[in-house]
């Protein structure tokens, strides 16, 4: 059986958009806080897990996607009115389909992206959250010295008083 090539250029995009998937929850490890029972710790997860999606309005998943479709669309567009103007009616079509193609090759990049930055923002709050129940939250081991300030310039050179038995400054 032979599939249309208007099946195959939705297609190919979608699955190409498919492939930027990212976790629906946190990325992180959260351990229960001394003396609190697991149940507790259940309870907290799940309305931080609400907090932090919240705080980004919506998952990292869902910021992934958005992102894909919508640079699929603009450049199924683009590429509509940018086929029209060179070719005519064909001219579209092709152009459609070549920007269809284009534009979601750029959008899973962006998506990925996109939905990288949602997932730290998603897992800030997360942890912040889970921290202010008194949770513990493991923290990178990285020790950073202050930075040491620059020496203060040397002072203009001090000259000792003249004797007082050298004969006075001519003038």
């Amino acid at each position: 059986m032979r599939l249309p090539r208007r099946f195959l250029l939705i297609a190919l995009p979608l699955g190409l958009a498919a492939c930027v998937s990212l976790p629906s929850g946190p990325s992180v490890m959260v351990l229960p806080g001394t003396g609190m029972s697991f149940e507790q710790f259940r309870q907290d997860e799940y309305q931080c897990r609400q907090y932090a999606a919240e705080q980004i309005g919506q998952t990292p998943e869902g910021a992934s996607d958005a992102s894909g479709l919508r640079s699929a669309a603009v450049g199924t567009a683009v590429g509509a009115v940018a086929g029209a103007a060179i070719g005519g009616r064909r001219g579209a079509g092709v152009g459609a389909g070549t920007g269809l193609v284009v534009g979601s090759v750029a959008g899973a990049n962006t998506a990925q992206v996109s939905g990288y930055e949602a997932q730290k923002r998603y897992d800030n709050a997360f942890i912040q959250c889970m921290y202010s129940k008194g949770h513990r939250v493991p923290v990178s081991g990285h020790y950073v010295p202050e930075r040491q300030s620059a020496p203060p310039a040397p002072a203009a050179p001090q000259y000792p008083p003249p004797p007082p038995s050298a004969p006075p400054a001519s003038r």
